[in-house]
């Protein structure tokens, strides 16, 4: 039985599930920090192991990111992507100020884009919002 827990992932699951996935590698202090930083963490997990994840980030007030949405290959096409986007969904519900709107985005691998489409996410762009966009920024050492 696969059971939904909130909050509880650790640095070690978190380094795990990104590295099973081939995802890229971060140092511990980023990692650590990640979690640190988030406002909702939720893990799915079965028998005590982590088989998919996903965090919220943000500023909790305007707009909240759909970050690090995890599943293992093998729980993929089982309902636990969707699981743990519906408790992301309502935790960003929850923290919305009532008669205001919170922006929840994402930026997700490209060949997803169906799935977050069933969960009422719009790709971009359309003919009211720009493409999203990002930069990698690398860190530089001052001498």
């Amino acid at each position: 039985m696969i059971e939904y827990i909130a909050n509880k992932i650790t640095l070690d699951e978190y380094l795990s599930i990104r590295s099973a996935v081939n995802w890229k590698q971060l140092s511990k202090t980023q990692a650590s920090a990640a979690l640190k930083n988030s406002l909702y963490l939720m893990g799915a997990y079965e028998d005590g192991r982590l088989i998919g994840m996903g965090r919220v980030v943000g500023d909790g007030a305007v707009i909240c990111y759909v970050q690090d949405l995890i599943v293992l290959p093998d729980y993929q096409g089982r309902g636990v992507g969707s699981m743990v986007l519906k408790a992301l969904t309502e935790y960003v519900k929850s923290i919305t100020e009532p008669g205001t709107e919170m922006m929840f985005g994402l930026m997700c691998a490209k060949g997803r884009e169906q799935f977050y489409e069933k969960h009422g996410f719009i790709a971009r762009p359309t003919s009211a919002l720009g493409p999203g966009m990002i930069q990698y920024l690398n860190g530089v050492v001052n001498s």
